[in-house]
Order: C-alpha cells, then structure tokens, then sequence
C-alpha cells in the first residue's frame, strides 16, 4: 500500500463513523426535516417567523450533515476541509449578493 493510499483511509485505528453516530446523525436530521415541514403545514406562526424556522432548521441540519456524515471534526484534514468549504461560500455570497446587486441597480435605473 502506498503512502497516498494510506493516507486517504486513515491511519491505523482512525474510524470513520460508526452506526451510532450514523444513526444519530440520521435522527437529527429527519427531526430537522420534520420540523420545518410541520411548521409550513400548520400554519401557525407568522411569515416571518416560519422563515426564520426554516433557515435555522437549514443551517442546523447542514452542521449535522458535515459532523455525522461527512466526519468533519478538529484534524487538520477536517481544518483543510472546512477552509475549502469556507471559500466556496464566500464565493458564492460574492455571486449572489453582486448579482442581486446589479439586478436592482438595473432596475432603479431602469424605471426612470
């Protein structure tokens, strides 16, 4: 086995999950799911107030995800893991927020 290949699957001893926290992970994100769901079916609450259930749900099952699934811990391979994660939503926020941006921009000027 070379160096690459044993560094790809951990090192000797290194798990990468077990069907607990599999489990668990699985758990969490069905009630995460359910959550937003009852709360839109319901009717409830507010607009805003569903919004806000709705991203916070969002955001809490997308922490979930990355521990439980995608096993990102504080190793430094997780570290490099969550850095490319990082960038890749700064770029993204960049896209979104500029062309929201330039899209009103075009508007407010547009409608003169």
């Amino acid at each position: 086995m070379s160096a690459h290949d044993n560094h790809a699957h951990g090192a000797a001893g290194e798990s990468h999950g077990s069907v607990k926290s599999y489990l668990i992970g699985f758990v969490l994100a069905a009630v995460l799911t359910i959550i937003p769901f009852w709360v839109v079916m319901s009717g409830g609450m507010s607009s805003f107030a569903t919004g806000a259930v709705i991203v916070v749900a969002g955001i809490l099952q997308l922490l979930v995800h990355l521990v439980f699934f995608l096993h990102l811990d504080r190793s430094s391979a997780a570290r490099w893991n969550v850095n490319a994660g990082m960038f890749t939503l700064v770029v993204i926020g960049i896209i979104v927020l500029g062309t929201l941006w330039v899209m009103w921009n075009m508007n407010a000027h547009m409608m003169h």
